[in-house]
């Protein structure tokens, strides 16, 4: 599995979601990680080896084509080495020297795992699409309205992937006891990517105060594990830096987050209130469309323009709702995906 490092963890989560999935139902299967991400000691627990690249920006004085014959050198060697019957990327842009390493080995099913069509203009090379014998889409919770252009490949869906299941998730109790949180105050999660905290006007810090206007909440800002530290000083609110933070859910009241795939999903999985602030500037990931599905199903609020008022209104009904919302359930694409690619390679022993 080859899961290339975005700006977050969209790639790997997904991978990891089925590798886990994978080898819960065949406990002799043998997963190797192949990626640019450097978090590779979050797939110890889950037994999965791995090699890691730095990607091109890492190093000094190499350009793109000689990093990726440094790729297609590192890929090859892992290829002759463990001798796999299937590679899934899952990356939105295919790397040349990835492409090279992949062709001509007939007996290694190709799988390219992509969210999002493959739309006129698009900038992915022409022939890139030709390396693979499957192209899996993702599903969303909005559904994709326009028509993907033909590239003859064959092309899987399945559901939403989420990482974790309800089993995985810590109890309350003890969550609230990891992170140092009184157990009779209500939580509320806020994970948002925009702003700095110490800027009294940005939308985090407007948010956080309106938060903590409120007698007896606390606040658990999410931190990611590749991004940079959080430098805030205020009273009850708590850095959590951990992977994924999904597992503390149970832990939590309410949430309020952007409309990101993996953190929209995960969220609409385990039933929590949330607020949505949905990034309008995203190119072709429709954020907006996205959170406003929350809204139709009935468990989640959307703040388009962001103003003081707007977000002090969003956030008294998402306090409103606490304890008002049901789970709504949905099939987790993980499992769907784990049983076709496992009844491909039962096909090919």
């Amino acid at each position: 599995m080859f899961p290339t490092n975005g700006v977050g963890f969209g790639h790997f989560t997904r991978m990891l979601a089925l590798a886990k999935r994978m080898k819960k139902d065949d406990s002799n299967l043998e997963v190797i990680f192949f990626t640019t991400m450097p978090t590779l000691h979050l797939l110890k627990p889950h037994g999965i080896p791995a090699h890691h690249i730095s990607g091109p920006k890492y190093f000094q004085g190499i350009d793109s084509q000689e990093w990726n014959a440094l790729l297609e050198e590192e890929l090859t060697f892992c290829f002759e080495t463990h001798n796999p019957s299937m590679f899934i990327f899952d990356g939105a842009f295919p790397y040349r020297g990835m492409l090279r390493a992949i062709e001509g080995r007939e007996n290694l099913s190709k799988i390219w795992m992509r969210r999002g069509m493959f739309r006129k203009g698009a900038r992915i090379p022409v022939d890139s699409v030709q390396h693979f014998d499957v192209i899996v889409r993702p599903g969303d919770a909005v559904d994709e309205q326009e028509e993907e252009l033909e590239h003859g490949v064959e092309l899987m869906r399945c559901p939403p992937m989420v990482l974790l299941d309800e089993t995985d998730l810590i109890p309350r109790e003890k969550a609230r006891y990891r992170l140092g949180i009184p157990q009779d105050c209500r939580v509320v999660y806020v994970q948002l990517g925009a702003g700095q905290i110490n800027d009294i006007t940005s939308e985090i810090r407007i948010t956080l105060d309106e938060i903590l206007k409120h007698d007896g909440i606390h606040v658990v800002l999410g931190e990611s594990m590749i991004g940079s530290r959080i430098d805030v000083e205020l009273p009850n609110v708590h850095v959590l830096r951990d992977y994924p933070n999904s597992q503390y859910f149970k832990g939590f009241d309410a949430v309020i987050q952007a409309g990101g795939y993996n953190s929209f999903h995960e969220t609409r999985a385990f039933g929590l209130p949330v607020l949505f602030y949905p990034n309008l500037e995203t190119g072709m990931d429709d954020q907006l469309a996205r959170c406003l599905v929350a809204e139709d199903e009935g468990w989640g609020y959307v703040v388009k323009t962001r103003t003081e008022k707007t977000i002090q209104d969003g956030i008294q009904k998402l306090l409103n709702s606490i304890g008002e919302i049901k789970s709504v359930t949905h099939e987790n694409g993980a499992d769907t995906l784990s049983k076709a690619l496992r009844a491909n390679l039962e096909g090919k022993a």
